[in-house]
């Protein structure tokens, strides 16, 4: 099957408006993502229960953990989707598409197996004390136990969708259940409602995942024959060529993602040991900062399936073009919420918990946070880059970098030396080194690209 309004759109039409077509969907469902995180925070912290808010916060490595899955099968499968589009191969669009959504499948089912045999260790390592473990426990029940394969099997499923063009689509099922979760959290949180507290926000989270999964079940029902996403059973049938294809992008991708989870349990721990406060104004702050990091990984998604499909087609031009286009754009905005944020740190704290000694600390963490937003957008354009073109080397390498090189020392020694308020400064350092870094190694791929394919195709 070939569709040639698809085509038209990664080949010919203008890369403002390819960019816009495929980044803005990802972008808004990347912020509506955001506000149901934030909703999460907002109505736990309407308690006026710093227990509950830091059972949140405790709880976010392991959902954050999903996302190692969400990248090897997700990322993964929709890189090696586009480029084999690019190529016209579409058997190997439908076998990458089953793949990713059956090992998703699988993968979510084993998931929530391991976090229920090892659940009393699980929440040690994450740092729940005697008076946190309680409500950590029940947030953990719903979004994991019960949860972890909709929440995988959703976002997989988008960028299976996100892999052909269809951005819109995709960013309306992951706005589905986000929206149905705001919608939830309040009835399940709060006193007037089910005063379930944290295990309210759970339980909110796993029936919003399902209804997303819901969605994209029924637009591939209505759209079969039309589409290149294929889960049908007898598509799954893992060919060498698609098994390292996808696990070679997706592979660091997980890792990634891992260390990702590393560095947050260490930071969470570290802060634990200032008390309940600490803890939940770290959450606060980290919740705000995901609004503009979530703007830039969008924009870094949206683009991918565009660089994916130029790359294999070999427009070297068109390639460059469209990252040159979004890295002026998310570079822009980033500078300038950077600055709002720095500003305006005491307000923005406030406004989830109206309380002294958190909104003094969360100032003081968001203030660190914000700096390394503008460099984090450029590495976030390189990654995307990376994994679009199947380098998954590359990505390896800026995964190790980012958490184990930089960021996961430089979270002990700026402890030590600036108790607490230190930790905040360790992504900023981590992503002035791996913004240099992500400029050169680009420079250096498009210059071998064009030495290799002659001089590039017109856009």
């Amino acid at each position: 099957m070939e569709d040639t309004q698809k085509i038209t759109l990664f080949e010919q039409t203008p890369i403002p408006r390819a960019v816009a077509k495929l980044a803005v969907p990802t972008i808004l469902s990347s912020l509506v993502m955001v506000l149901y995180n934030l909703a999460d925070t907002y109505f736990v912290g309407m308690l006026g229960d710093p227990v509950q808010n830091a059972a949140v916060t405790l709880a976010a490595p392991v959902l954050l953990a999903f996302n190692a899955v969400n990248n090897l099968f997700g990322v993964g499968a929709s890189s090696m989707m586009s480029r084999a589009l690019g190529r016209k191969d579409y058997d190997t669009v439908y076998r990458s598409s089953a793949f990713g959504f059956y090992c998703a499948v699988v993968c979510g089912i084993l998931f929530s197996l391991g976090c229920t045999l090892f659940r009393q260790p699980l929440l040690a390592l994450l740092g729940a004390d005697a008076n946190t473990a309680a409500a950590t426990d029940g947030y953990l029940l719903w979004t994991v136990l019960f949860g972890a394969t909709p929440a995988i099997l959703n976002v997989v499923m988008a960028y299976l969708v996100r892999s052909e063009g269809a951005a819109l689509h995709a960013s309306i099922g992951t706005m589905s259940g986000c929206a149905l979760n705001i919608v939830l959290d309040p009835i399940f949180i709060l006193p007037w409602g089910l005063n379930m507290g944290a295990a309210g926000a759970g339980l909110a989270t796993f029936l919003s995942n399902c209804v997303a999964c819901l969605y994209f079940f029924i637009l591939l029902l209505v759209k079969r024959g039309r589409t290149y996403v294929c889960i049908r059973p007898r598509m799954f049938r893992p060919r060498k060529d698609i098994v390292t294809g996808v696990c070679g992008v997706g592979i660091p991708a997980a890792i990634q993602n891992l260390l990702n989870v590393t560095g947050m349990t260490i930071l969470n721990n570290f802060t634990s040991a200032f008390g309940a406060d600490a803890v939940a104004a770290m959450g606060i702050t980290q919740k705000i900062n995901m609004v503009p990091m979530y703007i830039a990984m969008g924009m870094s998604q949206g683009l991918m399936p565009l660089i994916s499909y130029n790359y294999a087609s070999g427009n070297v031009k068109r390639m460059k073009g469209a990252l040159s286009f979004s890295a002026k754009i998310s570079l822009s905005f980033l500078v300038l919420v950077s600055a709002c944020y720095f500003i305006g740190a005491d307000g923005l704290t406030r406004m989830f918990m109206n309380n002294e000694t958190i909104v003094s600390y969360g100032a003081q963490f968001l203030r660190g946070f914000c700096l390394g937003l503008p460099f984090l957008s450029i590495d976030f354009l390189a990654v995307g880059v990376f994994q679009a073109a199947g380098m998954g080397r590359e990505s390896f390498i800026f995964a190790i970098l980012r958490k184990i090189v930089l960021e996961i020392p430089a979270l002990y020694l700026l402890n030590l030396l600036f108790p607490l308020y230190g930790l905040a400064y360790a992504q900023l350092t981590a992503e002035v080194i791996l913004a240099v870094a992500a400029v050169l190694v680009l420079r250096r791929l498009f210059k071998r690209l064009e030495a290799q394919q002659g001089a590039p195709k017109a856009a």
